[in-house]
């Protein structure tokens, strides 16, 4: 059942994290389109990067929960609180990550308007990554136990 704990965990981490990188670039805060900048990699175009990013997007989700929900696992965490905490600590330390990920690639994105990586564009990526976190979180919380894969308390 750990596969379809992760297929689940990944999906909702990704989802959720889309969602808020949606919301901040929306709101012009930042230019936080991830899901064009991701997909725009692969087609070196803005305007038909919209599903091969939601693809890799998601992809990339999937297998980042297996990380994520090991060591939720491995660090003995069993109250729902907890698993969601430490998803969410997770999630910052990843998106801290990415920061410099970000920072050193940026400039040699095919796309004009994602080759500037600036402070507003790294925090957008740490509170995004701190809601996948959490959405790991969660679904550890309330499916892991249905699962038989974490007994929660």
């Amino acid at each position: 059942m750990f596969p379809l704990l992760v297929i689940i965990a990944g999906v909702t981490g990704t989802v959720l994290m889309s969602i808020v990188m949606y919301f901040i670039h929306a709101r012009g805060w930042a230019n936080a389109d991830m899901i064009r900048a991701i997909g725009s990699l692969v087609t070196r175009r803005y305007e038909n990067s919209v599903l091969p990013g939601l693809l890799l997007h998601l992809t990339a989700g999937v297998l980042f929960a297996i990380p994520y929900l090991l060591v939720l696992r491995g660090a003995g965490v069993v109250h729902p609180l907890h698993l969601i905490s430490v998803g969410l600590a997770l999630g910052t330390f990843h998106g801290a990550a990415m920061i410099f990920v970000l920072m050193a690639l940026a400039e040699k994105h095919p796309v004009p308007q994602f080759q500037k990586a600036s402070l507003d564009v790294a925090w957008a990526h740490v509170v995004g990554h701190m809601a996948y976190g959490a959405g790991v979180g969660l679904v550890a919380a309330f499916l892991g136990s249905k699962f038989g894969w974490l007994t929660v308390a």
